[in-house]
C-alpha cells in the first residue's frame, strides 16, 4: 500500500478584515514535505500519526504540503491556488496511490471560492481515480458540503470543543480508511441537515450528554463513525449550518437513518444547547459578585481564532470607565506597541497607545501611561498537546490592570502565554481572555468561575448578514422546517 498525506488548514471569517495571505500560512506553519521530520504542531500532528500508523504496517508513505494559518478573512485567490496545487502536483508526482489522508479543517473559504475542501477533495478524487480510499479530518465548526461527501471515501470531525481530540480523531480516519483501503469495510456517508446556526459548547450539557452518546454508538450495528458538524457562523456561504454525519458500513438507508436520528435530536434539544452570553457590564458585574477568583471572562467577540484581529478595547475601555483593578487581560495583537515595551526595558514607565488599529471592529485606541513589568521572545502556549507560537510578548501595567501585548496573532489558549512574561494569574481577581471557547481546557482548572462575553467585535453576534443562505436556519426562522 502507498499513502499520500498532506494538511491544509484555515478558518475563514468571510466578515473579517484581514485578508488570509500566503505569508499567513508561511508565518504560521508552512512545510513543504518534511513536517512531519519536525517539531509536532497543530497541525502537523495529525499527518505525523499517519505516518507512524502506516510504516507500522510496512507502507509506502508520501508526504506533501502541511501548512495552516491564523484564522481571518477570505483567502487570496493566487495564495489558495498556489498551496492547492502544490498538493495536487505532489500527488501526481507520487502516484499510484491506494490512500489519501488529508488534514483540512472544513471552513476554508477563498476569494471566487466558497467551499475549498469540496474544491481540493473534488481534484484528489479526479486523480487517484474511484479505486483508491480518500479520507479527511475535519474541524468541529466545518460547513458539509456535498462535493465533501461525493469525493470523499469518509469524513471525521473533531467531537470536542475546545478540541482536546484531533490525534485521537486522526488516528480513528487512520482506522476507517485503512479498512476501506484493504476491503474489510465499504463505508457509506450520510449527513442530515439540522437547519441551525449559532456557537456550542461541548462542555456544557446537554450537549455533552450527547457527544458521549456519539462516542458510544461507533463500532456497533455496522456504525463505523458519528460526527456533529456545528458550521461556523460568521460565513456567508450556502451550506453554513449544524449538520449531523453517519458513517456506515456499506449501508447506505442505515447511514441516512442514523443521520437523521442523531439530527432530530440535536434539533429538539436546541435552545438548551444555544451558547448563553452576558454583556460586558453583566459579566463584570458577575464577575466582581463572585468570592473569591480568579473569575475569567471570554472576550469571544475579539477570538483571533475565530478571524477577529484580536486588538479589540471595548472590554478594556470599559474596565478602565468603571475602575475596575486587579485584572489581567489577553493577548493585545501590537507588534507596534511591543516593539516600543521592548525599546523602553523592564521597568519603564511611558506614554502607549494599545489596540484598535486594525478597523471598526477593533474599537478605537486607548491611551495609558503603561510600566513595563515583563518581556519575553519566542512565547510558545499549548493548544492541547501542540504548540502554539505568541511571538514576543509584553507584561504592562496601568491604572491596576494588566496587559499582555504580543506580536503574533493568536487567540489565547493556555495560562503559560501569561505566565512566561512573569505573571501570576493565580492571584488575580478577574482574567479576560480573547477567546470563544479554547481557553476552556488551560484555565477551568485555576478559575473559581468562567463567564462568556459577547460584546462589539469581528465576531459579534450579528444574523442579519448572510446573502447566500439557501435554506432557512433557527433562529433566524422560528421553525425552520415548517417554513
Amino acid at each position: 500500500m502507498k499513502v499520500f498525506i498532506a494538511g491544509f488548514d484555515t478558518e475563514t471569517n468571510t466578515f473579517a478584515p484581514i485578508p488570509t495571505g500566503y505569508q499567513n500560512f508561511a508565518d504560521a506553519f508552512l512545510a513543504h514535505g518534511d513536517a512531519t521530520r519536525r517539531p509536532s504542531n497543530y497541525c502537523s500532528n495529525q499527518l505525523i500519526i499517519w505516518r507512524r500508523r502506516a510504516e507500522g504496517r510496512g507502507w509506502e508513505v508520501a508526504e506533501s504540503l502541511c501548512t495552516y494559518a491564523e484564522p481571518g478573512g477570505r483567502i487570496v485567490a493566487a495564495a489558495y491556488e498556489r498551496l492547492r496545487d502544490e498538493l495536487l502536483e505532489d500527488l501526481r508526482r507520487a502516484m499510484p496511490v491506494d490512500v489519501v489522508l488529508l488534514a483540512l479543517h472544513g471552513a476554508m473559504a477563498a476569494e471566487g471560492v466558497d467551499d475549498c475542501e469540496g474544491d481540493i477533495l473534488a481534484r484528489v478524487r479526479a486523480i487517484v481515480g474511484d479505486s483508491a480510499a480518500v479520507g479527511a479530518e475535519l474541524d468541529l465548526h466545518c460547513h458539509l458540503t456535498d462535493a465533501m461527501i461525493r469525493c470523499a471515501t469518509a469524513l471525521v470531525i473533531y467531537k470536542e470543543y475546545p478540541h482536546t481530540d484531533i490525534g485521537d480523531r486522526a488516528e480513528e480516519l487512520f482506522t476507517l480508511i485503512a479498512d476501506a483501503a484493504e476491503g474489510r469495510t465499504h463505508p457509506v456517508m450520510a449527513t442530515w441537515d439540522c437547519r441551525m446556526i449559532g456557537a456550542f459548547r461541548t462542555t456544557e450539557q446537554p450537549l455533552r450528554g450527547f457527544v458521549d452518546r456519539m462516542y458510544a454508538m461507533e463500532g456497533k450495528d455496522g456504525v463505523l463513525s458519528v460526527s456533529l458538524g456545528h458550521g461556523f457562523p460568521w460565513a456567508d456561504v450556502a451550506d453554513v449550518g449544524m449538520k449531523t454525519l453517519a458513517v456506515v458500513d456499506g449501508d447506505a438507508g442505515r447511514a441516512a437513518s442514523v443521520a437523521r436520528r442523531l439530527g432530530e435530536e440535536i434539533f429538539a434539544m436546541r435552545e438548551s444547547i444555544r451558547a448563553k452570553f452576558l454583556n460586558i457590564d453583566e459579566a463584570l458585574d458577575r464577575a466582581l459578585a463572585i468570592e473569591g477568583g480568579p473569575v475569567v471572562i471570554a472576550d469571544t467577540a475579539d477570538n483571533a481564532g475565530g478571524g477577529a484581529p484580536g486588538d479589540s478595547t471595548f472590554v478594556l475601555r470599559r474596565m478602565l470607565e468603571r475602575g475596575v483593578t486587579d485584572v489581567v487581560s489577553g493577548y493585545y495583537w501590537d507588534p507596534v506597541a511591543v516593539r516600543f515595551c521592548v525599546d523602553a526595558g523592564v521597568g519603564a514607565t511611558f506614554a502607549l497607545r494599545i489596540g484598535g488599529k486594525t478597523g471598526k471592529s477593533s474599537g478605537d485606541p486607548v491611551d495609558l501611561v503603561v510600566t513595563v513589568r515583563g518581556l519575553a521572545e519566542n512565547v510558545m502556549q499549548r493548544f492541547g498537546a501542540s504548540p502554539a507560537p505568541m511571538g514576543s510578548a509584553a507584561w504592562v501595567s496601568a491604572q491596576g490592570i494588566d496587559l499582555v501585548l504580543n506580536t503574533h496573532r493568536t487567540q489565547v489558549f493556555h495560562p503559560e502565554g501569561f505566565e512566561k512574561t512573569g505573571l501570576d494569574l493565580r492571584s488575580r481577581k478577574i482574567i479576560v481572555v480573547k477567546s470563544t471557547q479554547h481557553f476552556h481546557a488551560g484555565f477551568a482548572p485555576i478559575s473559581a468561575a468562567i463567564l462568556y462575553a459577547a460584546g462589539p467585535g469581528a465576531l459579534g453576534h450579528d444574523d442579519t448578514r448572510y446573502t447566500k443562505l439557501t435554506r432557512p436556519l433557527w433562529p433566524l426562522t422560528a421553525d425552520p422546517f415548517a417554513a
